[in-house]
């Protein structure tokens, strides 16, 4: 009998957005107090993209760029790569690896729900081994 993990069974549902005209000092500050490293984009209240703790390491201070100067709008990942809730993590593995990110944003109903990294993947298909591997013990 298969076993589909789904997305909404790993993906986090804290996620923080902010304008794109918020600079990257604004979005390292948001990132820290809540204790996130990705935050989504928006431009007019609609996601357009993601902005990571590396684009600002890369793509402003690498630069010689002032974060406090830099606005996010200006450092981001576009376009914003979407998954579904119900897709399976084996789907969500094969987007991230075709895309060549680490992170995908999870949608419901049109509206951002949640997001799931590699690092949920991988702790996600890490305790169903574990929990398959028990079942082998029991009589």
């Amino acid at each position: 009998m298969p076993i589909a993990l789904k997305v909404k069974d790993a993906m986090d549902k804290k996620v923080f957005s902010l304008d794109v005209s918020a600079t990257a000092e604004e979005a390292i500050k948001m990132m820290i107090k809540n204790n996130v490293w990705s935050l989504v984009v928006e431009r007019q209240g609609r996601p357009e993209g993601v902005v990571t703790e590396r684009d600002i390491i890369r793509r402003c201070l690498g630069k010689g760029l002032s974060p406090s100067k830099t606005y996010v709008g200006v450092i981001e990942s576009r376009p914003l790569i979407t998954v579904g809730k119900d897709a399976t993590i084996r789907d969500a593995m094969e987007l991230m690896s075709a895309k060549e990110i680490r992170r995908l944003f999870v949608m419901d109903d049109g509206k951002i729900v949640g997001r799931i990294t590699q690092t949920d993947v991988f702790q996600s298909t890490l305790s169903l081994i574990e929990t398959l591997s028990g079942l082998e013990d029991e009589p």
